[in-house]
């Protein structure tokens, strides 16, 4: 194996399968069976959550409300979307710690970073909710700042694309695929990938990004086993 302790990054979006909002329990098996493959590998994996799929506190901000309530509310979404994940995890048979930036200790764990090591030194998955715990930073940064802490080796960014195109592939048909790619070109291209805080803390600590399609089964296990999927972002 190519990585022996991964941070994945998935979107609530990706939750929602095939519906319009909510979460879509086939695609919560899905990514189960994704992440029992890896466990079954002796690979260590961290996940960050989003919470687009229920609600986003820039889009709310955007409609007249008050954007820390907005950010507050968006974080409460990723705990929703943690607990829905540890669920299916655990159904799986796979042994799951919920972790949350803010205490809410009837449902899951207050994020201690030498508990979460412990954890996966153990062998457990554990997914990190409700961000950083604070306002205007998205999961994105709470994901690269997640995998500093606890020591991952790469953070993986499963989205619907299989990878960075030179503009967006679902619109523009001519666009070409990175298959590596340096901090400095992304910034330098203008390509969003993160947002530029969790970008800019991922370049600085040289921590690498691969951006694949985690909705084609089996892509992040390849991905760890080094197989040239997606694209790879680094110094």
């Amino acid at each position: 194996m190519k990585y022996k302790r991964i941070l994945l990054k998935l979107s609530g979006e990706a939750l929602m399968g095939d519906q319009s909002y909510g979460i879509d329990p086939k695609r919560l098996a899905e990514y189960a069976q994704d992440v029992k493959e890896l466990h079954d590998q002796g690979i260590e994996v961290a996940i960050v959550i989003g919470g687009g799929n229920i609600f986003r506190g820039v889009a709310g901000a955007s409609a007249g409300m008050d954007r820390v309530q907005g950010d507050y509310m968006g974080m409460l979404a990723t705990v929703i979307n943690g607990m829905a994940l540890q669920g299916a995890f655990e159904q799986a048979g796979l042994e799951t710690r919920l972790q949350s930036a803010h205490k809410i200790e009837a449902v899951c764990e207050p994020y201690i970073k030498r508990k979460a090591v412990r954890h996966l030194e153990k062998g457990r998955v554990v997914i990190f909710s409700a961000g950083t715990g604070n306002p205007y930073f998205t999961t994105d940064t709470a994901c690269v700042l997640r995998g500093i802490e606890v020591g991952a080796e790469v953070i993986l960014k499963g989205t619907r694309v299989d990878g960075i195109y030179t503009a967006d592939p679902e619109k523009d048909p001519n666009a070409t695929k990175f298959e590596y790619i340096s901090y400095q070109d992304v910034l330098d291209k203008g390509l969003k990938i993160m947002d530029t805080t969790a970008f800019t803390l991922s370049q600085e600590n040289e921590l690498p990004i691969i951006v694949f399609d985690m909705n084609k089964r089996g892509n992040v296990l390849k991905v760890c086993q080094g197989e040239n999927i997606g694209t790879t972002v680094g110094k």
